[in-house]
C-alpha cells in the first residue's frame, strides 16, 4: 500500500506540474449562489411592507381590513450579470416557493414577481404595478416574471391568473395562462417556481407546479436578449402589491445561482470537473446552467477572459495530450485501489443488504449531503421517530426531497431496517412515498418526497388561517383508507404504533400521506401480537396497549379515534387543565380530549365539541358523524372499536353513522389476557435482570424500547 501511495503522490505532482509550466490558471468561477436556509437577516433587504413571518418573508400587510400597499425583499449584495468586455448576460437559475392567502377571499388583488433590478432602496407603486415601477418616468430599468391575481385592462392582462415575463414594462412580454395547468394562484397552496435562463443561448424557461416534482414542460418558454435589459450589476429579489385587498404574499422558500459561460462552445474537462464538484444543493432545481469557464481575478473584479485562450493552438494540444496521459495513469491507479477498498465494503454490507427487498433508489451519502447543504441545521423540518428530517434539493434534477437521518445507535439500526423493510414493499395513495435510501460512512439515510403543506397538527394549531372543513373530512379519509390497506389488504398485517397527526403529512392538495414506520410491526394475519414495551405519544395510546404492551390493529384505531377528534375539535389529545366553553357548552375542565369528547356527548352537546375556528362552515350532519366515528374508535373497549374498512364506508356515507351509547364504555380485560400480561411482564424483569448483570454500564436497549422527546413515552 505504501508503494501506491507513493505512485499516487507521484502522479498528482507531475499532473500539478504540468498545469503550472503550461500556464493553466485554476481560479474562482465567479458563481453567486445563495439560499433561504443559510441566509441571515443582514443577508436581505426588506423595503416598504415586507417583513419576516414565521420563517418566511412576507410582501405585504397581514391586514383584516382592506389596503394597498407594495414590498419588496432583495438580496442585499449586488449580483454581476453582464461580462466585463463582452458584456454577454450571466446565466442564472432560481427556484422559490410562495402562496397567495386572503383573509377575505371576495377581496382579491394584485400579485407578486421575481425581480432584477439596479435599484435596492424604493419601493415601485402598490396595485397593478406589483411594485415594479412608479410613477415617474425615471424608474430603473428591470427583469420580473410576474404571477398576477388581479386582471387590469390598463396592463392588457389576460385574466386573473397568469405569469408574464416583464422587461422595463408592466404590459407583459410572454404571458401564460396558468389555469391550463391547474395551478391557482388565489388557492392559498404553496406554488413551486422554477426560472432558468441561459446566458449563452437567450433562452428562458418558467416551470411552475404545486408538485415538488419540476415539470416536464414549461409554462412559459422564450428567447431573449437580456443584456438589453440589465446593468452590469444588479439585485435580485422579490416584490409584491395589494389593491384594496387582503391578500398576503409569503415566500416561504428561494435559492439562486448565477454564473457567466466560458465561450459558446464548452470548456476544457479540466475547468468543468473543477466547478461541477463544487456545486452546491441548493442550486435553484433546473438543469444544469453548463459548466463555468475558468475566471482571472484582476483588481478585485471578475474578467470572463478564458486562459487558454492566450495560448497558442500547439501548446494547448500539447497540454492536453499530456494531461490525458498523466490522468489515465492517475484514474487506472485510483480505480485498482477503489475496488480493493469497495470489496471490504461491499462485504461489510451484505448483512445489511439481505435485509432488504424491493429496495427504491440508492443514493450516494454525498449526493444527499449535497442536497441537504451538509445537514444544515437550519434545514430540518422534523423530528421522527429515531432520526432528524431535512429538507434537500436534489442538484441533478431540482426534486425537493425530504432526507430523515436516523440514529447511529444499534436501536437507530433497527428501526431504519424495520421502517426500510416495510414501507418499501408498500404502495397506496395515502402512504408517505419512500424514494430510495443510503447506508455509507456509518450514516442512515431515507429519501421520502418532501409534502408542501407540512404536517397535519402544523395545519390545524400553526397556521394563520383555519384548515378548512372539507380538507379536514378528506384528511380523516385518506388517513383511515391508508390504515384498512395496511390492516386487511397488505399480505401481512403493517401495525404502525405511531398513528398520530405530526406524522400525517399533507401534499400540494391537502391529501394526507401518513409516515413515519420506524415503530411499525408486520404480523400475519390473525396472529397475536408480540409483547413489547410500549411506545408512542400519550394521548394517542389505547389502554389496553399501555397496559399489556400488545399493539394490535385495535390501538391503531384507538389512535386514529383520538387524531379524528383532534382535526373535529382543533384540539390537542392533552392539554394543560383549561376550561372549555365551545357554542355556550357548559363549562367542562378536561386535559384529555377523548375524554372530553365523551362527555360532552353525554350531555347531549356532541356539537359542541367542533372547532370553533371553523365558525360553522361545516354541514352538521357531517360533523356529527365524524365526531361519533372518533368516539366509536376511541372506545376503551377494544372489542366495541370498528374496523378501519368499516370506519372508512362510515366516513364517505356508505354505510350509517356508527351507534355510540351515551355512557362511556368501560374497558374490558379477560382473566386470560391479565395473566398473560403478567406473564410477559415477568419475563421482561428476568430479562431486564440478566443484561443488567452482564453489563458494567445502565444502557439497556430492547426491540420497541425508544426514547421520544416531549409528550413521547417509552
Amino acid at each position: 500500500m505504501s508503494d501506491l501511495r507513493r505512485i499516487l503522490i507521484l502522479a498528482l505532482r507531475l499532473a500539478l506540474l504540468l498545469l503550472l509550466c503550461s500556464g493553466i490558471v485554476l481560479t474562482d468561477a465567479g458563481v453567486t449562489e445563495f439560499d433561504f436556509g443559510t441566509l441571515t437577516l443582514t443577508s436581505l433587504k426588506l423595503l416598504g411592507d415586507a417583513h419576516w413571518s414565521n420563517g418566511s418573508v412576507r410582501l405585504t400587510r397581514d391586514l383584516a381590513v382592506p389596503y394597498s400597499g407594495a414590498g419588496r425583499v432583495l438580496y442585499s449584495e449586488p449580483v454581476r450579470f453582464l461580462c466585463e468586455g463582452s458584456r454577454s448576460p450571466a446565466s442564472f437559475s432560481t427556484f422559490f416557493s410562495f402562496s397567495v392567502t386572503n383573509l377575505n377571499p371576495s377581496s382579491i388583488g394584485a400579485g407578486l414577481a421575481f425581480l432584477i433590478s439596479p435599484d435596492a432602496e424604493s419601493v415601485g407603486g402598490a396595485g397593478g404595478s406589483l411594485g415594479l415601477q412608479g410613477d415617474s418616468a425615471s424608474t430603473p430599468r428591470f427583469v420580473a416574471v410576474e404571477f398576477d391575481t388581479l386582471m387590469d385592462v390598463e396592463f392588457k392582462d389576460i385574466n386573473g391568473n397568469h405569469v408574464g415575463l416583464d422587461l422595463n414594462n408592466l404590459v407583459s412580454a410572454e404571458v401564460s395562462d396558468l389555469g391550463s395547468i391547474d395551478v391557482d394562484l388565489k388557492s392559498g397552496n404553496i406554488v413551486n417556481t422554477w426560472i432558468v435562463f441561459h446566458g449563452s443561448t437567450g433562452d428562458l424557461t418558467v416551470h411552475i407546479s404545486y408538485s415538488n416534482m419540476k415539470p416536464k414542460s414549461p409554462i412559459l418558454s422564450t428567447n431573449v436578449d437580456l443584456s438589453l435589459y440589465l446593468n452590469d450589476f444588479m439585485y435580485v429579489g422579490f416584490s409584491g402589491s395589494t389593491q384594496g385587498s387582503t391578500e398576503i404574499h409569503s415566500i416561504e422558500w428561494w435559492s439562486f445561482r448565477s454564473s457567466f459561460d466560458s465561450a459558446p462552445s464548452p470548456p476544457p474537462p479540466v475547468s468543468n470537473t473543477t466547478n461541477l464538484t463544487n456545486l452546491s444543493a441548493n442550486q435553484s432545481p433546473a438543469p444544469s446552467l453548463g459548466p463555468s469557464g475558468s475566471e482571472e481575478k484582476i483588481n478585485g473584479k471578475s474578467s470572463c477572459h478564458n486562459q487558454l485562450c492566450k495560448k497558442g493552438p500547439g501548446a494547448i494540444a500539447g497540454v492536453v495530450t499530456a494531461s490525458a496521459f498523466f490522468l489515465a495513469i492517475f484514474a487506472g491507479v485510483f480505480i485498482w485501489i477503489y475496488s480493493k477498498k469497495m470489496k471490504r465494503v461491499n462485504k461489510s454490507s451484505d448483512t445489511l443488504a439481505s435485509d432488504i427487498i424491493r429496495m427504491p433508489r440508492e443514493f450516494t451519502y454525498r449526493e444527499l449531503k449535497s442536497a441537504t447543504k451538509c445537514f444544515n441545521s437550519n434545514r430540518i423540518i422534523g423530528h421522527g421517530a429515531f432520526g432528524t428530517v431535512y429538507k434537500g434539493i436534489l442538484p441533478d434534477n431540482g426534486d425537493i426531497i425530504a432526507v430523515k437521518r436516523c440514529s447511529h445507535d444499534s436501536q437507530g439500526k433497527t428501526e431504519f431496517l424495520s421502517e426500510l423493510s416495510i414501507i418499501a414493499s408498500l404502495r397506496h395513495r395515502n402512504l408517505l412515498s419512500l424514494q430510495g435510501w443510503c447506508h455509507e460512512k456509518g450514516e442512515i439515510l431515507l429519501v421520502y418526497d418532501l409534502m408542501p403543506n407540512g404536517s397535519l397538527d402544523k395545519a390545524l394549531f400553526e397556521s394563520r388561517i383555519p384548515l378548512p372543513w372539507h380538507h379536514r373530512k378528506k384528511i380523516l379519509v385518506g388517513v383511515a383508507s391508508a390504515l384498512a390497506y395496511l390492516h386487511q389488504e397488505c399480505e401481512n398485517q403493517v401495525i404502525h404504533r405511531d398513528v398520530k397527526s405530526s406524522n400525517i403529512m399533507l401534499d400540494e392538495g391537502f391529501n394526507a400521506r401518513l409516515g413515519d414506520f420506524g415503530l411499525a410491526r408486520q404480523v400475519e394475519h390473525d396472529r397475536s401480537p408480540d409483547a413489547t414495551v410500549a411506545a408512542g405519544t400519550m394521548g394517542y395510546l389505547a389502554p389496553e396497549y399501555l397496559l399489556t404492551g400488545r399493539a394490535s390493529d385495535k390501538t391503531d384505531v384507538f389512535s386514529f379515534g383520538a387524531v379524528v377528534l383532534e382535526v373535529a375539535s382543533g384540539r390537542r389529545p392533552i392539554e394543560n387543565d383549561a376550561a372549555v366553553n365551545n357554542n355556550n357548552a357548559t363549562c367542562i375542565k378536561a386535559s384529555n380530549l377523548v375524554e372530553w369528547v365523551w362527555r360532552l356527548h353525554r350531555e347531549g352537546m356532541l356539537l359542541a365539541a367542533a372547532d370553533p375556528r371553523l365558525e360553522g362552515e361545516f354541514e352538521e350532519a357531517e360533523m356529527r358523524r365524524v365526531l361519533l366515528v372518533g368516539l366509536a374508535c376511541s372506545s376503551p373497549d377494544s372489542d366495541l372499536r370498528p374496523t378501519m374498512r368499516a370506519v372508512v364506508q362510515m366516513l364517505v356515507g356508505e354505510s350509517p353513522e356508527p351507534s355510540v351509547p351515551r355512557a362511556r364504555p368501560t374497558m374490558s380485560f379477560s382473566t386470560s389476557q391479565l395473566l398473560l400480561s403478567l406473564q410477559d411482564s415477568v419475563s421482561d424483569c428476568n430479562a431486564m435482570v440478566t443484561t443488567l448483570s452482564a453489563s458494567s454500564t445502565s444502557s439497556m436497549t430492547s426491540e420497541g424500547q425508544s426514547y421520544f422527546p416531549g409528550d413521547e413515552i417509552v
